[in-house]
């Protein structure tokens, strides 16, 4: 009987992590306190943004990812919001244009020069007003251009064309508050985490909820779509407060393939999954530690591989686009990791080690680029398609095209459904009660100032026409 490894063969197994030097670091940022379960950290092939504390509304750094070292205290920062800013993620297809979402209510979009910013920026491209409580969430739909998703705390997911500036669709389908939203490869599916302990698949443009799930020992917190494997992930908590993960088949939801326990800590444990190497990533908010596994579609299904160790504790992570990593270091991922206390982010690289300076094909095979495979018209008349995909080899460097070009609005309001979704709201709590009262107050004094103006201008009138007469 022949002897056999008890290790499973994986080309991904010795992946290792690796901090960058103190000097490749970014200093010095003060690192928004909100307790908001967000990453606060947007990342791609030419800037870092990073939402910031601030007093008197909500801002954020927007730093060129080769400007290293110490940040001057009166950096310019992007600073339009009247409320905290809860998320930020650049265009997938323009490496200049971000959203941002706030406590205001508001969705903004911003235009970042290249070289970054010289002086604060106050005036966005385009405001999208629509939901009636603050944006807690938005997504790039990931093949379309100009196509925006925001899910609010009026538990409405909003799909903006921002070709015309308006909201298009209103998915009306959840109960509570949204905490995650995730899509398939090509966009066709959205699946949503939400507070009513409820995963469900949605199918956005018709608003349609093809599976739900409502599993009493998994209370589901963050889900992603794992590439084109027809799998769901989600992470959450059992029924004795233990974190965990759980592997869905996209299409029966009834009942997870597999749960596993990861520990007994409780901070948020956030996903993120790497459809090029299958490899799956697990970063718990306040540990210093990243795990990684790799998924098969055979059992055991989930394989652990290592896990990468820090002894200071993350706030959040952003994650580098394929397109900017260094193919030469045989780098797979890469995490920007918000240390608040030391007003820290920290480049974390994830390499396969190899001896070879050539270009490994094995670890990198063709990934979605930065071209739109639809426009928003075409998406939104029904049709999918998959990403445009692009080689490392030659293309990870190669520019952009596209521009980004914002309508003319003049009104800021949206009729989805049918239902216009800024008239009639009703006030959810005290605070939005006094807000509406005293917007009406003053409203009613600008209208009597109007009408006594009026008044006078009237009796001014009849007085000259009477001395005409």
């Amino acid at each position: 009987m022949s002897w056999r490894p008890t290790y499973r063969s994986s080309k991904f197994r010795n992946v290792y992590g690796k901090v960058a030097n103190r000097e490749h670091c970014f200093e010095g940022i003060p690192v928004t306190k909100n307790v908001h379960d967000n990453h606060f950290c947007a990342v791609n092939a030419k800037f870092l943004a990073i939402v910031t504390e601030s007093a008197g509304g909500g801002s954020f750094v927007v730093i060129p990812v080769t400007q290293f070292g110490r940040i001057d205290p009166h950096y310019p920062k992007v600073c339009g919001h009247h409320g905290n800013v809860l998320d930020i993620k650049w265009n997938p297809f323009h490496d200049n244009i971000i959203a941002s979402c706030s406590e205001d209510s508001s969705v903004r979009i911003w235009e970042i020069p290249d070289g970054g910013l010289r002086r604060n920026l106050t005036e966005s491209v385009l405001e999208l007003y629509g939901h009636s409580r603050r944006v807690g969430l938005i997504e790039w739909h990931p093949t379309t251009s100009g196509i925006l998703f925001s899910a609010g705390y009026d538990y409405k997911i909003l799909i903006w064309n921002l070709e015309i500036g308006e909201p298009v669709k209103m998915i009306d389908c959840h109960t509570d508050v949204i905490l995650c939203m995730s899509f398939n490869t090509e966009g066709s599916l959205l699946a949503t985490s939400c507070k009513d302990k409820k995963l469900r698949v949605i199918e956005p443009r018709s608003g349609k909820v093809l599976q739900e799930a409502n599993f009493k020992n998994h209370k589901v917190n963050r889900v992603v779509f794992l590439g084109n494997m027809k799998r769901l992930l989600t992470t959450g908590v059992s029924r004795w407060n233990t974190r965990q993960i759980a592997l869905w088949d996209q299409e029966d939801l009834s009942i997870p393939i597999i749960e596993e326990e990861i520990d007994g800590l409780s901070g948020l444990l956030f996903p993120f999954y790497d459809a090029d190497t299958r490899m799956l990533y697990l970063a718990g908010k306040g540990d210093g530690n990243i795990r990684y596994y790799e998924i098969t579609l055979e059992k055991p299904y989930l394989q652990y591989l290592m896990e990468f160790r820090s002894p200071a504790p993350q706030k959040g992570l952003g994650v580098m686009p394929k397109h900017g990593l260094d193919v030469g270091a045989c780098e797979v991922f890469r995490f920007y990791k918000l240390v608040t206390l030391k007003g820290l982010i920290e480049p974390v690289s994830m390499i396969v080690p190899r001896r070879s300076e050539t270009y490994q094909e094995d670890i990198y095979p063709m990934t979605p680029g930065t071209e739109p495979a639809l426009s928003a018209d075409e998406w939104l008349s029904g049709i999918n398609r998959g990403p445009v995909l692009m080689s490392l080899k030659e293309g990870y460097n190669r520019p952009n095209k596209l521009v980004f070009k914002a309508p003319v609005k003049e009104k800021k309001g949206g009729v989805v459904n049918g239902i216009d979704l800024l008239e009639n709201v009703p006030p959810r709590t005290e605070n939005e009660l006094l807000r509406m009262f005293f917007k009406q107050q003053e409203e009613l004094r600008r209208l009597k100032d109007e009408l006594t103006q009026k008044d006078i201008k009237i009796r001014q009138l009849e007085l000259e026409s009477i001395g005409f007469y």
